[in-house]
């Protein structure tokens, strides 16, 4: 499962980012990197963009960024 298939609410933990090493280094500055726990906060109309918290950080990434982060859904 990646993050763009999440919605507002939900949970999950970050198994893998897959992706080259410029995107990789800038969602690690941001504190998304594997085994962090992410709240998804919210989503635009189209879902082209999506809000997330990762500790006390607000993100926004876009959906072709969220499709190459692998997570694992926590339920509530």
């Amino acid at each position: 499962m990646v993050l763009s298939e999440l919605h507002k609410g939900d949970k999950a933990e970050i198994i893998k980012i897959h992706a080259e090493k410029a995107l990789k280094d800038r969602l690690t500055s941001f504190g998304i990197m594997r085994g962090e726990t992410l709240y998804i906060k919210g989503c635009s109309i189209a879902k082209q963009t999506m809000e997330i918290e990762v500790g006390s950080t607000l993100i926004a990434l876009r959906a072709d960024e969220a499709s190459k982060i692998e997570i694992r859904q926590i339920e509530h």
